[in-house]
């Protein structure tokens, strides 16, 4: 008899149910969507309620078009995106909105934190990254100060993940990749609660913590019955989604890198260090207990293209987001390598890495009358191109480690355009694998079966997630991107000061977001 996990792959627009066999076989996918509400500037939330309807949904749903019995469903588990705050009472539930991992509204308390320490400098010597308006503890320290009654009130806080834990099961806990990106000991797994206190916060709000294989509990009557799934179905807490997708890259040995590029994007590698994090690259807790990940996240890699898609290619030629962007496929090769010498900035809503740096923004460089549509768009592949680059060469020349293929997943893979200019701007060679898009689900399924004891450890999933296709660098085109790719990087130490001066009182005269030099 067949049997099956399903998992959940929890983004900022959209829940996907997956249906994985224990081989890492897709047999089936629903997606239920929601909304992100912006209620002020740099703020962005979510209803948690909207999170856990999409489950819901999204499973019954998957039952229904796969045919599969619930009787054959291992287990459920979830793959989510990360740095999401839902303040918690046991009794009534969340207290207020979510606070997503896409809002900016602490940059003061970053700022102020940041000061304790001397100013940003120190303190990015100390954690290795300064901390930014998005970061978690700021956003703990505003919901203090801001909102006292709420987080006075609040028993504990959990993120996306812990939140659709405890309504699966129950239970509240936080799985520590999730944990990770708020402040823990990589190597003691326990929450840095001396640092908590520092700052302000009461350590007694961190809610328990939990690995990524461990069986959190059992599937409650009342969520058994809205998924439409048994009663006493196993739920294994599962990862970030950063975590999840490094598993379904099947990069998962020591050393071992991939891309991802989605709405956001980032590079990582899994190792047994724990290195520090410069230049907007962070350490966290991998999905593997016994490993760390290292990762460097650009906010906006595949939002750049969608944003392209729906104010630049929104026209009676196109009809659905999909078949708009196959059309930027066909078209963007048009224009030959170097988009005319224009350059984009994919940086749309800040960043992280390689710079860091909450103040900068997106930009076309060097536009004349003679470009057209065509060559801005070609600009947009190219410039996230340069910014995986950037990041590549920082984990080689900051962190020693040897990238020479990049294993890429995300909905970007599915572009065979994009990755062959990923593979001539990098020099590298591209691998994509089998499901790309569903890396996260797959990753975190493959975690749910190591949990359940099919797999002995996480090496062993080296031999389930194989290579699809390869892309090779194409020595033609090394020059004009060699040359461009320096222009890229001169562009932020150029503009960083404008971007600083137009967008800190953006929000508010008072607002002050450090900025520290890479």
């Amino acid at each position: 008899m067949a049997e099956y996990i399903i998992a959940h792959d929890v983004g900022t627009s959209r829940s996907k149910a997956v249906l994985v066999d224990t081989a890492g076989r897709i047999h089936g996918t629903c997606s239920e969507s929601f909304q992100v509400s912006h209620p002020q500037p740099d703020r962005a939330e979510q209803d948690p309620a909207d999170w856990w309807s999409a489950v819901t949904r999204s499973t019954r749903r998957l039952l229904e078009e796969t045919g599969i019995s619930p009787g054959n469903v291992l287990c459920l588990t979830y793959s989510t995106q990360m740095l999401g705050i839902v303040p918690m009472d046991p009794a009534t539930g969340p207290l207020r909105p979510a606070i997503i991992w896409l809002d900016n509204r602490a940059c003061r308390q970053a700022d102020r934190v940041m000061r304790r320490f001397i100013n940003g400098r120190v303190f990015a010597l100390i954690a290795g990254s300064p901390l930014c308006g998005k970061d978690g503890i700021p956003k703990l320290l505003w919901l203090k100060q801001e909102e006292p009654d709420v987080y006075r009130r609040m028993q504990y806080f959990l993120d996306v993940n812990g939140y659709l834990l405890y309504r699966s099961t129950g239970n509240a806990v936080m799985e520590l990749t999730g944990a990770s990106v708020f402040g823990l000991d990589l190597k003691k797994k326990t929450w840095l609660k001396g640092v908590f206190r520092y700052v302000g916060l009461d350590p007694a709000k961190l809610p328990p913590l939990v690995r990524s294989i461990d069986e959190v509990g059992k599937l409650t009557q009342e969520a058994a019955g809205e998924c439409g799934l048994l009663e006493g179905t196993p739920v294994i807490a599962g990862a970030g989604d950063a975590a999840a997708a490094a598993v379904g890259s099947g990069a998962v040995g020591e050393g071992e890198g991939h891309v991802y590029l989605g709405t956001s994007g980032w590079v990582g590698v899994v190792t047994r260090r724990t290195p520090r994090g410069t230049c907007g690259v962070a350490t966290i807790q991998s999905a593997d207990p016994s490993k760390t990940f290292v990762y460097g996240e650009s906010e906006t890699a595949g939002a750049c293209l969608e944003w392209m898609a729906k104010h630049l290619y929104r026209s009676a030629e196109t009809g659905s987001m999909a078949e708009t962007l196959a059309l930027m496929d066909d078209t963007v090769d048009r224009i030959p390598p170097g988009a005319g010498h224009v350059i984009f900035t994919p940086w749309m809503f800040g960043e992280r890495a390689p710079i860091a740096d909450c103040n900068v923004r997106s930009s076309f460089l060097n536009l004349s009358a003679e470009h057209t549509r065509e060559h801005m768009l070609r600009a947009v592949y190219e410039g996230v191109a340069y910014n995986v680059r950037w990041i590549v060469e920082t984990f080689e020349q900051r962190f020693g480690f040897s990238l020479p293929r990049l294993r890429v997943i995300g909905g970007g893979a599915k572009s065979a355009p994009w990755m062959q200019m990923l593979a001539d701007v990098t020099h590298r060679a591209v691998e994509t694998v089998r499901y790309p898009q569903e890396g996260g689900a797959v990753g975190v399924a493959l975690i749910a079966a190591v949990g359940l004891g099919i797999y002995p450890d996480f090496e062993a999933l080296k031999q389930v997630v194989g290579v699809e296709r390869v892309f090779e660098p194409q020595e033609r085109n090394r020059r004009i991107y060699d040359f461009l790719y320096g222009a890229y990087r001169d562009a932020y130490g150029s503009l960083r000061g404008f971007y600083r001066r137009l967008n800190q009182r953006r929000q508010d005269p008072a607002l002050s977001c450090e900025e520290v030099s890479t």
